[in-house]
């Protein structure tokens, strides 16, 4: 365990194996639609996590990346910034929107009206963590690997000042890190 670490939340086989269950879920969900989802991963978090769910996801599914900023230090800014932008037009595309977190809600919500007013069919969302205790928006990821206490969460892409995203689990950095 990393020294600025004060506990282990989520292990990495526990990331695996919900990886699979995930994996399998989203695929019963879109084997019956015309076509298959676009999965939009949002920067740079959301990397560790599409990379091991696309593993289990049994359909042709393509991926594109946003890069969005809404957080300065420890606190969401509400202030969503587009850094980078989708390479493809989504028009009448179906998208699963691949997110680390779901935390205040508002970079979610921010994200789906885009995609929306960019003319995707509809927009579903798969989050590795969920953290309702934290949210200011009313709004739900479709598909949830774990629900995490309102702890400051690194590890497997999740970052504090953009360190401990290389972490192979998710972990509750120590206070005296932050504070």
């Amino acid at each position: 365990m990393h020294q600025n670490i004060k506990s282990i939340l989520i292990s990495e086989e526990e990331i695996e194996a919900k990886c699979v269950e995930l994996g399998k879920e989203i695929t019963e969900y879109y084997k019956g639609h015309e076509q298959p989802p676009v999965l939009v991963a949002l920067l740079k978090g959301s990397v560790p996590f599409l990379a091991k769910l696309i593993k289990y996801i049994d359909l042709d599914i393509e991926y594109d990346f946003m890069d969005v900023s809404s957080y300065e230090g420890t606190e969401s800014a509400r202030d969503i910034r587009i850094l980078k932008d989708l390479d493809r037009s989504i028009k009448g595309e179906e998208i699963l929107l691949v997110e680390d977190i779901v935390d205040t809600g508002h970079t979610l919500n921010n994200i789906i009206k885009l995609l929306g007013n960019k003319g995707a069919a509809n927009c579903k969302v798969v989050s590795l963590l969920d953290k309702p205790s934290r949210r200011e928006v009313e709004i739900e990821a479709d598909f949830v690997g774990f629900v995490v206490p309102n702890e400051f969460v690194v590890g497997f892409g999740l970052d504090f000042n953009e360190k401990y995203r290389n972490l192979p689990y998710v972990g509750v950095l120590k206070d005296e890190c932050y504070q």
